[in-house]
């Protein structure tokens, strides 16, 4: 009886290592990137001319790639700012967001003053009569700078 159990472990085992042979094996797609990270140099060394431009054409990638993570290539151009976002609601008063232009709209808005305006644009406003401002217009990416541009811009179209 011993010896029949042990002979059928033994089939069971060639059976389950066959099985794990056939079966093909899980492939990380991302693990050449990952030896490639950690096999690349930390540090890089620059002479003459051409290091010159190595260093440059680092320095402008690296500026290239930090201006993709601000909003709008970074531009602190109001009116830019308010055509690529603020127009959405501020065309059409969704939300009881105040028309652009419309001086009686604004007048009780600008007359808080310019300050509190871009508090409420950047930090996010929920009035009592139902309007609803998104902080930074529903658009994260955009800096205080490039908020406070495009405020100043609308304010400057009601006075």
């Amino acid at each position: 009886m011993i010896s029949g159990l042990a002979a059928l472990t033994v089939v069971l085992i060639l059976v389950a290592l066959a099985i794990y042979r056939s079966e093909p094996k899980e492939t990380d797609p991302n693990v050449q990137a990952q030896v490639a990270a950690r096999l690349a140099p930390a540090g890089a060394v620059y002479a003459g001319n051409t290091g010159r431009a190595a260093m440059q054409a680092a320095a402008d990638a690296a500026a290239k790639a930090a201006a993709s993570q601000v909003a709008y290539g970074g531009t602190t151009d109001g009116k830019e700012i308010y055509g690529q976002l603020c127009h959405s609601c501020h065309t059409a008063g969704v939300a009881g967001a105040p028309k652009l232009g419309d001086k009686a709209m604004w007048a009780p808005r600008i007359a808080e003053g310019l300050d509190t305006l871009i508090k409420h644009a950047t930090d996010g406003y929920h009035g009592p009569d139902g309007n609803f401002m998104p902080p930074k217009g529903g658009n994260p990416a955009l800096t205080d700078a490039q908020v406070k541009a495009a405020v100043t811009w609308i304010v400057d179209q009601a006075k």
